[in-house]
């Protein structure tokens, strides 16, 4: 099996980020699809605390970017690639202190800033971010700090915003050139969905509680006249794009998640103007989250499953080449351990089922650690990806019955979460890390279980659609 892949050009996701008054349950929540490539298997690991005796260094194998690392390294959770011949791609998980961070939304600079800031060829990208900085940090705003500071001394070979989470913040950072950053804190009660464009409007460089940048980013852009508006920094105008490929394949899935969080309004899914940070009209939960990341302009003329003659016009959010989705939900009032949720979605997320696992687990299952090129029928990634191979051909008939069944699925791993969640309370500290290792375990299971049921109904079905059916006259 060929192995010619490079992810970072292909990469290509959808992001949501949701601050805890804008919640159901004061739930901190950030999510984010990625997509790559039809085929390429993710797998699901934690890595556990370690005190090194030895100095520690990171060596890409994506191109020549190094930096020296702490000798203490905190527990974390990671959705790594099943091949690292390209690099790690870590992309999203929890810490043992309770940061969630995603990495990466994929995003473009303008030829105006790259002629002056140029990308590094050797500076860090989306694989080895995840890596170098969620385990060595224990706050959100310390993982913006940390990334920001490793850019400005290393550079960076991308253009990306990364999200970052904890019980009581939630930040969207961006790079908008080789060493040129900023971050915002997404207001509590509020939210913003991104989609492969620089997304940061008017930066106030006065408000540090809710915007972290370079320290001279405004003198680097004034010195070469990079704004075109100077009475305001609006980093999107400054740093970003405006394309017609932004108003075809990014901003329709922005327009997307504001009509469906903050109500219909007249404005164009092509809009260049959509505002980053939203209020929506009424409170959100990890459901809407999922649902978003699992949307594709359902009930329009746009949704690709539809037979019009828009139906292609947009990239819709949920797509073929989404590798895994994922939701970090913090609850509070709750030991983090218990608290943090990750939620995951091998493969297409509409296809799919958001698994949820406890931050305290010491282990991932079996079938979550192993996949490759090519389909291995025990790999949690082949699994849910092969069920919706089986329905792709055949929407119109089975979709129905599939989308119940997941919904049946996701009311059982709701009410087992809910369980755990009481038993926990009764466990101490010794007792708590197998515990909720054994309840993740036990949610991922009955998924699995569940979607090889259904995958057994589906190649049942499907064998009455073959060209070579032929209906028989029985007269004859």
């Amino acid at each position: 099996m060929s192995l010619e892949y490079n992810k970072s050009s292909l990469s290509a996701c959808t992001s949501i980020l949701i601050g805890k008054k804008a919640t159901l349950d004061g739930s901190t929540i950030i999510g984010r699809n990625e997509d790559s490539q039809a085929s390429w298997p993710k797998h699901f690991v934690i890595h556990e605390h370690k005190e090194f005796d030895d100095d520690q260094k990171f060596v890409s194998q994506a191109n020549d970017f190094s930096m020296d690392l702490p000798k203490t390294r905190f527990k974390y959770s990671a959705t790594p690639e099943w091949t690292f011949k390209e690099g790690l791609f870590e992309e999203d998980g929890f810490n043992e202190y309770g940061v969630g961070m995603s990495a990466t939304e994929s995003a473009y600079s303008n030829q105006r800033v790259l002629g002056v800031d140029p990308l590094d060829e050797n500076g860090i990208g989306e694989e080895a971010m995840i890596t170098v900085v969620l385990p060595y940090v224990k706050t959100a705003r310390e993982g913006v700090l940390l990334l920001g500071k490793i850019i400005e001394e290393h550079g960076t070979c991308e253009t990306n915003g990364v999200l970052f989470s904890d019980k009581d913040e939630v930040w969207y950072f961006e790079s908008g050139s080789g060493h040129y950053w900023v971050a915002q804190r997404i207001p509590d009660d509020s939210y913003a969905v991104v989609a492969n464009q620089l997304a940061i409007q008017e930066v106030d460089f006065n408000d540090t509680d809710n915007f972290l940048f370079r320290n001279d980013l405004q003198e680097f852009v004034n010195d070469n006249s990079l704004n075109p508006d100077p009475k305001g920094f609006n980093f999107r105008n400054i740093f970003g794009t405006h394309t017609l490929s932004d108003e075809i394949y990014s901003t329709p899935r922005v327009w997307w998640g504001q009509q469906q969080f903050s109500g219909k309004t007249d404005e164009s899914p092509e809009s260049e103007e959509l505002s980053f940070v939203k209020k929506a009209n009424r409170l959100l939960s990890v459901d809407d989250a999922q649902d978003y990341l699992a949307s594709h302009y359902q009930k329009t003329e746009y949704d690709p499953l539809n037979n019009g003659a828009n139906n292609k016009r947009y990239r819709p959010i949920s797509l073929a080449k989404t590798q895994e989705s994922h939701v970090l939900q913090i609850r509070p009032d709750m030991d983090p351990e218990v608290a943090c949720v990750q939620w995951l979605a091998m493969g297409v997320a509409s296809q799919s089922i958001y698994v949820p696992f406890y931050m305290g687990m010491t282990d991932t299952p079996k079938d979550y650690k192993i996949g490759e090129l090519p389909y291995d029928s025990k790999s949690a990634y082949w699994t849910y990806k092969l069920a919706g191979v089986l329905l792709d051909d055949h929407y119109k008939e089975l979709g129905k019955d599939y989308q119940a069944k997941q919904k049946d699925i996701n009311i059982t791993l709701r009410n087992m979460l809910r369980d755990f969640d009481m038993k926990a309370l009764s466990k101490d500290s010794e007792e708590l890390p197998e515990f909720l290792t054994e309840a993740s375990f036990k949610m991922a299971k009955t998924s699995m279980d569940a979607y090889k049921e259904l995958i057994a109904q589906l190649i049942t079905d499907s064998t009455n659609f073959s060209p070579l059916n032929f209906k028989t006259d029985m007269n004859l």
